[in-house]
């Protein structure tokens, strides 16, 4: 049994620890509001341009001339998943979800005999990556020292995507994050970004002709490449909001979990400071009665 002073010792340690986990949600909380908003504000934008996008390469397809963001390189051997996450830990399950369904979807594709490549954007995911698919990782975005990840750092991953891309290094890319559900709900998510997939569904034809200027192909030359720097910093802004509100979440968590510890060491310390006092007691009893 824990002597009085252990037991005094753990219980200002847990004290201690409930301080960091309360400030740390107290933290959380106030970020995740901007977080949110800035998650929620892009939604729109990413998704219409994306529409856009998808409905232009249905006209286009992969005839001659069409970019090769759009018709692809002609074959599906060598996926690159560009797999987003943090550099900091304390946000629960939020990292390791997203890698795991990066590797899920790395399993699936290796199982039809498919190559598969990984671009890793934090440190968090690349332990278990490099652990599980030794010698894939062709490439690690740094994000360490990064006060905020915005637009800027999306559009670095997504050049240097485009240049492995225009290298031949992969021939089709996917992209995974934590979709924002709520501050108790994150849901990770992938998506194909390298070439344009096609609609599940053709457009509805309004019946109107309708002409572009320039013509098609050249409207998708300019919009595919914002489009994968979009869809990045989409997934960025999602990232940052989840993070956000698991962390929220782990650390209210921790909080409760250190009271009840703390109530059940007090407990402890109670009863054996009892125990202790009603020896000494005895003992003092005890030798009165001998003389």
């Amino acid at each position: 049994m824990a002597s009085l002073k252990e037991l005094k010792g753990r219980i200002n340690s847990v004290k201690s620890t409930q301080k960091i986990t309360k400030a740390k949600k107290m933290v959380a909380a106030a970020k995740l509001r901007k977080a949110q908003a800035a998650a929620e504000a892009a939604r729109p934008y990413a998704e219409r341009l994306e529409g856009v996008v998808a409905s232009l390469a249905s006209k286009v397809g992969a005839a001659d001339g069409a970019p090769k963001l759009l018709s692809g390189t002609g074959k599906s051997d060598t996926h690159l998943l560009l797999v987003l996450n943090s550099d900091r830990g304390l946000a629960g399950a939020f990292n390791s979800n997203i890698v795991k369904a990066a590797r899920d979807k790395a399993h699936e594709l290796q199982a039809a005999g498919k190559t598969v490549r990984f671009f890793l954007v934090g440190r968090k995911g690349r332990p278990v990556i490099n652990r599980l698919f030794p010698g894939q990782i062709i490439e690690n975005y740094e994000t360490t020292g990064i006060r905020e990840i915005g637009f800027e750092q999306a559009r670095e991953v997504a050049e240097k995507i485009s240049e492995l891309f225009e290298a031949g290094a992969f021939d089709v890319a996917h992209l995974f994050y934590s979709k924002f559900r709520s501050a108790l709900v994150q849901e990770a998510t992938g998506q194909q970004l390298i070439p344009v997939p096609a609609p599940d569904e053709a457009p509805a034809s309004s019946g109107a002709a309708v002409e572009y200027e320039p013509d098609e192909e050249a409207i998708l030359a300019d919009l595919l490449p914002r489009n994968v720097t979009i869809q990045i910093f989409k997934g960025l802004l999602e990232n940052a909001a989840s993070e956000q509100g698991a962390s929220m979440t782990a650390m209210d968590n921790a909080t409760r979990n250190a009271g009840d510890l703390i109530n059940k060491l007090t407990i402890q310390y109670n009863r054996s400071r009892q125990a202790a006092i009603t020896t000494e007691l005895v003992e003092i009893i005890s030798g009165a009665e001998a003389l």
